[in-house]
């Protein structure tokens, strides 16, 4: 593990971190992983060729045949590598549950590492609407959990939604850990209610409803629902509009103790907002 000791790990493709281990014997070192989002979280680095055996370098690999059940073929020997990969993939998958991870970045277009419209070729036609073996078995083993692309994360809104709930995943996962209650489920719904809010209003008010009802449930049940109505929310990008509407709901708490002249500053300086003329901070200072 790369390890800056923030107690957030996240899986990270290993090319990505600048390890040398993909095919042509090189690397593909992303540096706001390593200098921006490597002061914040511990990397769990995996190469899942490397870890299934195969050499460096290697002959270049892609996936073929049906999208529900690809194949793992190599390039010119035409080889068949899926149960070489898979049998690895279970057993990483298995390992990794040991390491506490808040989220993974994948490396891009990678048959077994990519996590969206990876090419599956099917006579000799590709079609981009693939996963890569690794990340599938990822997927199926962790389903809440914060996943992304590299090259998505170069998305502002992308990479700010991403990292927004690698850090809500923490606290989620800290809450558990503290011998969760009804009452304390409470509390932690009414501390991140704003920020529920600027992702899904709908999604907060079913979340709403079920802490509401949560004495009806086994408690189990009740933070399992709630979890995933809570990761399903926060991957919901929170838009201007829905800024908006946090920002004058807030405003809201401090109506007695405004003017009138400073509730038409503020109110003048959250439409600014709105239009794009200023940025979010400027009004959130002020609050």
């Amino acid at each position: 593990m790369h390890s800056k000791s923030t107690g957030i790990n996240i899986g990270v493709s290993a090319c990505l971190l600048g390890e040398r281990v993909r095919y042509d014997g090189g690397h593909k070192h992303d540096r706001y992983i390593t200098d921006v989002l490597g002061s914040f979280f511990n990397f769990v680095p995996v190469c899942p060729e490397v870890g299934c055996g195969l050499p460096v370098p290697r002959e270049s690999m892609r996936l073929e045949g049906n999208r529900d059940a690809p194949r793992l073929i190599t390039g010119k020997s035409r080889i068949d590598k899926t149960d070489q990969m898979s049998a690895f993939c279970k057993t990483k998958v298995t390992e990794l549950e040991s390491h506490d991870l808040c989220g993974f970045i994948f490396k891009k277009d990678s048959p077994s590492s990519g996590l969206f419209r990876v090419k599956i070729y099917n006579n000799g036609v590709a079609v981009k609407n693939g996963t890569g073996l690794f990340a599938a078995e990822v997927v199926k083993a962790f389903p809440l959990l914060p996943m992304e692309e590299e090259g998505r994360l170069n998305d502002p809104a992308i990479r700010e939604n991403f990292i927004e709930r690698v850090f809500s995943y923490r606290r989620w996962k800290d809450f558990l850990q503290t011998v969760p209650t009804t009452g304390k489920l409470v509390e932690f719904h009414t501390a991140h209610k704003l920020l529920m809010m600027a992702h899904s209003p709908q999604v907060y008010r079913e979340m709403g409803s079920l802490v509401a009802h949560g004495k009806e449930l086994n408690l189990p049940v009740l933070l399992g629902r709630y979890q995933e109505l809570f990761m399903k929310g926060l991957a919901l990008q929170a838009t201007v509009k829905k800024n908006t509407n946090v920002l004058h709901h807030i405003m809201g708490y401090f109506k007695q103790e405004l003017t009138a002249a400073e509730k038409s500053e503020l109110l003048e300086i959250i439409d600014q907002n709105r239009n794009h003329l200023l940025p979010m901070i400027v009004p959130v200072t002020l609050l």
